[in-house]
């Protein structure tokens, strides 16, 4: 008699059963049996085991984002005390260059953590414009939106010079999206 199969034998199903439903998904035309096949993808990703890792992560809903902000917090709150962060602003306002390297960097960053680096077998759900993951838009958009409220809160930043603001707030981004990306996917949901 064999032993019930491990962990990684059930996660690896779980993984093998979404691909064979994306498989089905390119084949599939009509809207009600792909939104029929969506409803099956969101009830298998309900049916996993608990766990936080080796998980399959299925859409981007309003449980995702309130974890992706609270990631935001946890690490932007040192971004936000530290004076580090407004000199490192500073520097970028006068390096355009290096602004849009560190923004292009941030997103890189949180591609990886999200779909590279296999914290958890993350599948894109209903891609914006058919190409850009939902869960890449919105973990970088809480960041964005968490960083920009609580620089702009707690003083650290005036948006009477906005190059200046928006090179501080870029700062605070890349570990605020860190944070993010990673307080949303490794609860598992």
């Amino acid at each position: 008699m064999s032993a019930p199969p491990g962990p990684s034998e059930s996660q690896r199903d779980f993984s093998d059963l979404f691909d064979e439903l994306e498989d089905l998904d390119d084949h599939v035309e009509d809207d009600e049996a792909r939104q029929q096949l969506r409803e099956v993808k969101e009830m298998a990703t309900d049916m996993q085991p608990e766990g936080t890792f080796g998980r399959v992560i299925y859409g981007f809903d309003a449980n995702d984002l309130a974890e992706a902000l609270l990631g935001s917090l946890l690490f932007g709150i040192p971004m936000a005390v530290e004076g580090g962060t407004n000199e490192a602003g500073e520097f970028l306002a006068g390096h355009l260059p290096l602004l849009v390297g560190s923004l292009a960097s941030t997103v890189v960053i949180v591609y990886g953590l999200l779909y590279v680096a296999q914290f958890q077998d993350v599948r894109v759900a209903d891609p914006i414009l058919g190409v850009i993951p939902r869960r890449l838009v919105g973990v970088l958009g809480a960041s964005t939106v968490t960083a920009t409220l609580l620089l702009t809160a707690w003083g650290r930043i005036s948006w009477t010079d906005p190059m200046l603001a928006a090179s501080t707030v870029a700062v605070a981004l890349l570990p605020m999206a860190i944070g993010a990306a990673l307080g949303d996917i490794l609860p598992g949901s």
